[in-house]
């Protein structure tokens, strides 16, 4: 029998990420895991016949942010994340933060610019550390196709930054 402090409660930490990842709104991440958290409990009965309950959790995550982020589109609502809660902050060493921020945008435009599995298989592998067989499980794909997609995101991170830093 699934239980929900062991076996569920654990994967709110990477359902947040796979959602903020693609929804790049906390609040919306956020929601996701709650949303996601209550169906797993809703259907701990049936997660027995689940066998990789991980997988499942970041595949609903993932599907529900997708959703969550089609519907934001079509209501032409703008997403954006307050980048600076603190003034304070940003008198401290402003000039790094800008010069910092600049590289993270960079980066994140073109992470956000991929195809939506190799955005997936990017955040996956170099984020959440999971191995290939793991990624190839969740996707639902062969180990190859995510070397293959993870080698051409990889490739076009650097390649699209390289050309912006000359």
């Amino acid at each position: 029998m699934i239980d929900f402090r062991c076996d569920i409660l654990p994967l709110k930490d990477i359902i947040f990420r796979t959602s903020l990842r693609i929804t790049m709104n906390r609040e919306d991440a956020e929601d996701i895991v709650q949303d996601i958290l209550l169906r797993l409990w809703q259907q701990r009965k049936e997660l027995d016949n689940i066998k990789n309950l991980e997988a499942y959790a970041i595949t609903a995550a993932r599907n529900l942010a997708l959703d969550k982020m089609a519907k934001h589109e079509r209501q032409n609502v703008s997403i954006e994340d307050d980048k600076y809660d603190r003034a304070d902050e940003w008198q401290q060493n402003a000039h790094e933060r800008i010069e910092k921020d600049e590289r993270m945008n960079a980066i994140n435009n073109i992470i956000d610019s991929l195809p939506e599995k190799q955005k997936t298989i990017l955040q996956l592998r170099d984020v959440e550390e999971k191995s290939y067989k793991e990624i190839s499980e969740i996707l639902s794909i062969s180990e190859s196709d995510v070397k293959v997609n993870l080698f051409r995101a990889r490739k076009t991170l650097k390649d699209n930054y390289l050309k912006k830093q000359n």
